[in-house]
């Protein structure tokens, strides 16, 4: 079901709109575990807009863009397809489980690696000069592909490196900026990367504690704790990389190669997808059922603008939990330059969020284990949206005189 929720600084007068259901694809036997787009080739108007799904059933389904209808099935994998990778310029697609597959847009198994691990490839990114990299445990696995040539008729694709810095399971790896790729793993580690040697930019092993010193004790704490401290997933905009990390949210500059904000109980429960939004914001989601806005300030902004401690955000209407919007502790004030407030929460879900995506002139599409895919709409834009229409019918019926 597709829900409209609109306030737009008022309360919620139930649903605005019910949405209706364009299309479902039914295919996979159980939980669908990668999913991505394979789009055309530019160009190619003949070509259709492709979805690939990928399954714990151990299959891979492309279904067609326009019509939701399954185009082709493959089922010859050994293990569980974690992740998927499209290289357009190369008009082929990877997939990732114990080992690394190539195929083409016709599902023709082009290449494949030999077994790589019994855990399989966790993440998958592609870099330049033909090159992916793979996340599988604690290495990254550098591979390039060998396109066919007049020589050689046959694809390839060739291990080229292995990056052995991580000291426990990277669990999120994405790619920044055209120069710089990040990793994340279960006990903390944040590693940003050169995309073209390879080489390590900035490494932080406790970028999850900004505090100059930790005694002891504290270490215990939190080494006790593991899933507190696993880097889920990342964004980024040109300065900063945001991780997501346990239940908290960090800024991590990479000018300064430093934390510069960081919210170490954003949620209740583990943090599992993030996003930015323009105007310095940011938006989070959690096992714990709760949408989360954020906004990056500076300390002196912040105390010069103080923000309520109720009120209804610019996303239709919500509260501040005190308790998350409260500074952090005064130490890592001393290590921090800017905070992340909280400026309102999406309240709709009665169960985990899973993820979410964010179209600027749309709105905001939650997923929900609760079984709800939720439309958010952004009260302020909506409202003068609803301004500028009533006042175009009213001078299109004549009714609109200019004030003497």
């Amino acid at each position: 079901m597709l829900r409209w929720l609109i306030g737009g600084g008022r309360e919620p007068q139930g649903l605005a709109e019910t949405g209706e259901k364009l299309l479902e694809l039914n295919g996979h036997s159980q939980k669908i575990t990668a999913i991505t787009t394979f789009p055309s080739l530019e160009g190619c108007e003949g070509k259709n807009q492709l979805i690939l799904t990928a399954s714990a059933d151990r299959t891979v389904i492309v279904w067609n863009c326009d019509t939701g209808r399954q185009v082709q099935k493959v089922s010859c994998f050994q293990s569980t397809v974690k992740c998927l990778t499209v290289l357009q310029r190369l008009d082929v697609w990877l997939s990732g489980g114990n080992d690394l597959c190539v195929w083409n847009r016709k599902l023709d198994l082009l290449c494949k690696t030999s077994h790589l691990s019994d855990t399989g490839i966790s993440a998958l990114i592609e870099i330049p000069k033909n090159c992916v990299v793979a996340a599988v445990g604690k290495e990254l696995i550098i591979f390039r592909l060998v396109a066919p040539t007049e020589d050689s008729l046959e694809w390839d694709i060739v291990e080229v490196k292995r990056l052995l810095e991580h000291q426990d399971n990277i669990l999120s790896l994405a790619k920044i900026n055209d120069w710089s790729f990040v990793t994340g793993s279960h006990v903390g580690e944040l590693i940003v990367w050169d995309v073209m040697d390879w080489t390590v930019q900035a490494c932080e092993r406790n970028f999850w504690d900004p505090s100059p010193q930790l005694d002891a004790q504290q270490e215990i704490k939190l080494c006790q704790k593991p899933n507190d401290i696993s880097i889920h997933h990342f964004t980024w905009d040109e300065e900063n990389v945001f991780a997501a990390v346990g239940r908290g949210l960090y800024v991590y500059n990479l000018q300064t190669k430093r934390v510069i904000a960081c919210q170490k109980t954003a949620h209740d429960s583990s943090v599992l997808h993030i996003a930015k939004l323009p105007h310095r914001q940011l938006i989070s989601c959690s096992e714990d059922g709760s949408v989360r806005i954020w906004e990056l300030r500076e300390k002196q902004q912040l105390a010069a603008e103080p923000v309520p401690t109720v009120f209804f955000n610019m996303w239709g209407f919500g509260r501040v939990n005190k308790q998350a919007s409260q500074p952090v502790k005064k130490q890592q004030e001393n290590a921090t330059s800017c905070l992340l407030e909280l400026i309102g929460d999406l309240i709709g879900h009665s169960s985990s969020v899973e993820m979410f995506l964010y179209f600027e002139d749309h709105g905001l599409v939650t997923c929900s284990a609760d079984h709800l895919i939720i439309l958010w709409k952004n009260g302020e834009r909506e409202s003068g949206l609803r301004s500028l229409k009533l006042f175009q019918k009213l001078e299109e019926n004549g009714d609109l005189y200019l004030a003497v």
